[in-house]
């Protein structure tokens, strides 16, 4: 439905109405030229009712219960919800254009059919949700990871049974579950479908008692026993008419009709029920019913939303695109256990909260805008926003106060006066419009002076007014002293009030007898305040209270100091603040996100309010609760307010523990085994825990990870956590769900085992063992056989080094052989030598005896007779000195001790004469000159001179001697 400044043009909804008529033109054989003349009807009918509803329901906005719409883009699938339904565990399913969508509490996800088709029809139960779609029904259940998967049922049915035909509804019945189609019902059992074909159109069928009634178009409705359909109720009245539900009211059987209103039926006879509600049924079109338990009905139209009437028809709340609903086309409706009704639009779906007795008033027009002050004045609701003052008439519509516009503060019953507090002064709330009596801008707070009577202290944006009415006119005056901005004021006695400032201080101010001037102003910054920022003052039980930053404190009037209040710390808690005001009978308290209000007279017990049903409405550091009526409180919110019953039943959330829907690692979902135990690979780059709690409501969830910090309690954004880079090991996880600041539930425990690498799990320790094994033999193997290598080393070093010693042993005594040998031959050539030597002076002695001898012979020569005998006797003699023979044994001898000399020194000096030869063989043999001159049969002259002769032959330097040469010679 599109609605444009409150006209209604039908979009999509039409193409239902015109489906369903040609099935119904087709199973009364109409002809398609009758056909489209109806179509031509309808059409025509369907605008003038249309323009209709324009001029009769146009109205801005008025008193509701709470609800919350979701749109399109919160649940990313088609526009239309044509049916919905809760399982068990608090899960929602709806039957939508794009397929099943599942609602936890936090997340919404689309399922879809093979075919693709719109689901017209969805049922929760017994752990299985059945859909109903085109030409396909079946359920879906979740697999052991926890996917939903689907089973179709029409495998075995025959395609021509269903053709073209779609499934609108699904009910329990006992044991068995019933689809219907505009043509046929299946009945689901025990594993086996049974269809029934009506003879006409079906429109609706319903369940009461266990009992299943088929409402037709034409033949009226059924009931069916043991498996056959059986005339129930036939009534002309019905005929040709959509009946959308049949239920119990009291001892008859209420009948509600799409187009005809509704019928009561007691059994016999059949009337037209003519309440309130049924003229609206008529208009606007019915579409669905719901029964509360406390007899309420529900009815949802095609084109003016939801109404909520008791039990005898009477409209309680009206709720639609005027105040706030997202869309006017009911499409469907569920009404779960908690009190909840769940709403399927032609674009959206709605939440409704009917179990509380709190209402809300909602302008969807813009024109309100933030609303500070809500005040019953002579039974009307007059409401002070950031745009002005307003009021209600008596058919709720807004009405604007003109010459209001502006910021209002404050409105204030005083005197039997409406005062009202502004942007541009203090006003005086007439019939006709506003009547100014204080042109001191931003009336922020009024007390009442004790003890004085008409008598008025006003906070300004300037600082502190007096208002006094005197003969019923009130006259004010600025009391000076002060200028600051003050917004709490409370006094303490007749004479004094305590003054906190807009932004920063706290101040003690005492005023004259009269309070028509200030005495004194006292700062009390310095005097215990644990703060100067956002101060608020409130005299609760007669103690001055002050609210910090730092929490609560009070003023010690023995001290003359403020100091810390514990009671109310532990009482109320350190971030919570008062919004009520001083004068009602109970005290209003907001504490992060929760309002919850304290009887003060102990009569009543305590009441806390739905955070959700005020969030992102409520007006931070500007809240305020004011009575507006012996049980009832308004809560300022924007666009509109709260109205509060204190007696009445409040929604009671609870918290319910939360549940693993699926784990994922790496994206791909994984089986939780017993005991909530999970083992997870090492090499894992994402693990994803989906968490849900579907039965409670405004929640998170939380978990702390025990084996390392219990205390630390880790927020969960979208019922989703994400671990990540966790090493190898054992974690213990708690995971909780949590509401508010303190209500948490039970915490479930989940047991992680992260896998170590394969290098350090039993695998990697059982190849680790066959290295090691391997490794040690091999080492063992390596070791030994080096062992060996350096045995076998050690033995042949040893015996390398053994036959080096022997070798050297041997070369030593070779060596000492030899040595023996040299010396032996140096023994021998020394004995050969002195043999030689021996020889040769044995040779010298022999010549020199000769040469004796000769010579005697040659004095004695005379004596000698005969001259031959004396000369063969010099020859003998001569021949026997210089005698060969003995020269070549002294060579050979002497080769023998020296050897090689001759050739030797013959090959160095060639020129060298034989006679040369033998002096140096005699200078060799150490033989002096006078030695060598026998030998040689010269004389010593004569030795010399050849001595010198073969100095020069052998070219020595003038230094140089012949012996040492000859001697040293090699």
């Amino acid at each position: 439905m599109l609605i444009y400044n409150g006209l209604f043009f039908v979009s999509g909804y039409h193409v239902l109405i015109w489906k369903g008529i040609g099935y119904i033109a087709c199973m009364l054989g109409l002809e398609n030229k009758t056909f489209r003349k109806m179509q031509i009807s309808l059409k025509s009918w369907t605008l003038f009712l249309c323009i209709f509803v324009v001029g009769s329901t146009w109205c801005w906005a008025q008193y509701t219960p709470y609800f919350q719409n979701y749109d399109l883009s919160q649940y990313n699938a088609g526009n239309q919800n044509w049916d919905i339904s809760k399982a068990k565990d608090g899960r929602l399913y709806v039957a939508n254009n794009n397929g099943l969508l599942e609602y936890d509490g936090l997340n919404w996800e689309l399922y879809t059919i093979p075919n693709k088709t719109t689901l017209r029809s969805v049922l929760a139960h017994d752990q299985k949700i059945f859909i109903g779609s085109y030409e396909e029904f079946g359920f879906f259940e979740k697999n052991k990871t926890g996917k939903l998967l689907y089973n179709s049922l029409t495998k075995g049915l025959h395609t021509d049974d269903f053709l073209n035909q779609e499934f609108w509804q699904i009910l329990p019945l006992k044991e068995a579950i019933v689809f219907r189609s505009f043509l046929n019902i299946y009945i689901y059992e025990k594993g086996t479908i049974k269809k029934i074909t009506p003879n006409s159109t079906v429109m609706s069928c319903t369940v009461i008692d266990d009992e299943l009634y088929v409402s037709t178009l034409n033949e009226g409705i059924f009931k069916l026993v043991n498996g056959q359909l059986q005339a129930y109720l036939f009534d002309e009245k019905l005929v040709g008419s959509k009946v959308v539900s049949l239920s119990k009211n009291g001892q008859n059987l209420l009948i509600t009709t799409a187009l005809q209103g509704a019928f009561l039926f007691d059994g016999k006879r059949l009337d037209s029920w003519n309440e309130e509600i049924a003229t609206e049924l008529k208009k606007y079109q019915a579409n669905s019913f719901s029964t509360l338990p406390s007899g309420d009905m529900i009815f949802g139209t095609i084109q003016n939303g939801l109404y909520v009437t008791n039990s005898t028809g009477d409209v309680k709340y009206h709720i639609n695109r005027a105040n706030g609903l997202i869309n006017n086309t009911i499409l469907s409706q569920y009404l779960s256990d908690d009190g909840q009704l769940w709403v399927g639009l032609d674009n959206g779906i709605s939440s409704i909260d009917l179990k509380s007795a709190s209402t809300f008033y909602n302008d969807v027009s813009g024109k309100l805008g933030a609303v500070y002050d809500v005040v019953n004045y002579k039974g009307r609701i007059y409401i002070g926003s950031n745009t002005g003052l307003y009021f209600l008439d008596n058919n709720n519509d807004l009405q604007f106060i003109p010459g209001s516009q502006g910021q209002v503060w404050d409105l204030k019953i005083i005197e039997g006066d409406l005062v009202c507090g502004h942007n541009n002064g203090t006003f005086l709330v007439k019939e006709a419009g506003l009547e100014l009596i204080s042109a001191q801008t931003g009336g922020w707070v009024i007390a009442r002076a004790p003890g004085k009577e008409s008598t008025y202290i006003q906070g300004t944006y300037a600082g502190l007014v007096s208002l006094k009415k005197i003969n019923g006119n009130w006259e004010s005056k600025h009391l000076g002293k002060t200028t600051i901005p003050i917004r709490f004021l409370v006094f303490d006695d007749e004479h004094t009030a305590w003054a906190a400032h807009a932004y920063k201080g706290l101040y003690r101010i005492r005023f004259n007898e009269n309070l028509n001037t200030i005495i004194s102003v006292q700062n009390y910054e310095h005097k215990g305040l644990s703060s100067v920022y956002n101060v608020r003052v409130h005299k609760v039980k007669n103690d001055i209270c002050i609210k910090t930053n730092d929490g609560w404190q009070k003023y010690e009037a023995i001290l003359d100091s403020i100091v810390p209040h514990k009671v109310l710390n532990d009482t109320f808690g350190e971030d919570s603040y008062i919004i009520s005001d001083d004068d009602t009978d109970a005290l209003v308290l907001k504490r992060q996100d929760v309002i919850s209000i304290k009887s003060l007279d102990g009569n009543s017990s305590d009441v806390s309010l739905e955070s959700k049903h005020i969030k992102d409405r409520i007006i931070l550091g500007y809240e305020n609760v004011s009575g507006i009526g012996s049980n009832q409180l308004a809560l300022n919110l924007n666009d509109g307010f709260m109205i509060i019953d204190k007696n009445g039943p409040q929604s009671e959330y609870k918290i319910f523990e939360p549940k693993l829907d699926e784990i994922k690692i790496d994206g791909h979902s994984v089986e939780l085994a017993e005991g909530n135990d999970l083992e997870v690979p090492n090499r894992y780059k994402s693990l994803t825990l989906e968490l849900s709690s579907p039965k409670s409501t405004n929640y998170h969830f939380e978990y702390a990870i025990v084996n390392i910090d219990s205390t630390h309690w880790y927020k969960v954004e979208d019922g989703e956590i994400q671990l990540s880079n966790l090493g190898y090991g054992e974690y213990y996880l708690n995971i909780r769900t949590k509401k508010g600041a303190n209500d948490v539930s039970k915490s479930i425990a989940l047991n992680l085992n992260v896998l170590p690498p394969w290098y350090k799990s039993k695998i990697g320790f059982l190849v680790y063992f066959i290295l090691s094994a391997f490794i040690i033999v091999l080492f063992y193997y390596l070791h030994k056989r080096k062992i060996n290598k350096e045995q076998a080393l050690i033995t042949r070093k040893y015996e390398d080094e053994q036959k080096k010693m022997l070798k050297e042993k041997t070369i030593e005594n070779e060596k000492r052989i030899v040595e023996l040998k040299n010396e032996s031959l140096e023994s021998e050539v020394e004995l050969k030598s002195k043999q030689l030597a021996n020889t040769a002076m044995a040779l010298v002695k022999k010549n020199e005896t000769l040469l004796e001898l000769k010579n005697e012979l040659v004095v004695h020569k005379s004596a000698f007779e005969n001259y031959y005998a004396y000369k063969k006797l010099i020859k003998k003699i001569d021949g026997s000195i210089g005698h060969d023979d003995e020269w070549s044994i002294f060579e050979y001898n002497f080769n023998q001790v020296h050897q090689e000399f001759f050739n030797q020194i013959q090959d160095k000096h060639p020129n060298l004469t034989p006679k040369d030869l033998k002096i140096c063989a005699y200078i060799k043999m150490d033989l002096s000159t006078k030695e060598i001159a026998p030998l040689m049969n010269i004389s010593v002259r004569g030795v010399e001179t050849q001595r010198y002769r073969l100095k020069q032959k052998l070219d020595l330097e003038s230094d140089k001697s012949v012996v040492d040469y000859v001697r040293n010679f090699k």
